[in-house]
């Protein structure tokens, strides 16, 4: 972002929870300090589910990916937990999944999806990737 807007200034959080009540509070606090803002985009960053076959990946990210869509930040915690989905930042996205939310930005749409096998060949042991726009 900042090679393409040297004025852009970028605010990181690395979160070391896996709850929804400190998610939610997070999330409540963003959207509190930027609500009426049009100045201001929201990233969060994650691969998908990690090392396994692509069938099994592939239908545990869809159950997630339904979540974002949903702008469901306690349904992925959920979904991620309970299917076992090594989304590595799924705190990151339920967070700016229920910013949206809370500003009334409707749904996501899901604008990618793919995973590792399909480029190197090994359906084996896929990562998983989804692009993922939120407001739309």
């Amino acid at each position: 972002l900042q090679m393409r807007n040297e004025a852009v200034r970028v605010v990181p959080l690395v979160l070391g929870w896996d709850d929804w009540a400190r998610t939610r509070r997070l999330a409540d606090v963003i959207h509190d300090v930027i609500e009426g803002r049009d100045d201001v985009l929201l990233v969060a960053s994650s691969d998908m589910n990690h090392y396994e076959p692509a069938s099994a990946s592939t239908d545990k990210d869809a159950a997630a990916l339904e979540c974002i869509v949903a702008l469901d930040g306690e349904g992925l915690l959920e979904v991620t937990r309970t299917r076992h989905i090594s989304m590595c930042g799924r705190v990151p996205v339920a967070c700016a999944l229920e910013v949206a939310r809370r500003a009334g930005l409707g749904r996501a749409e899901v604008v990618g999806y793919s995973h590792s096998g399909l480029i190197n060949g090994n359906h084996d042991r896929v990562v998983g990737y989804a692009a993922a726009l939120i407001g739309t």
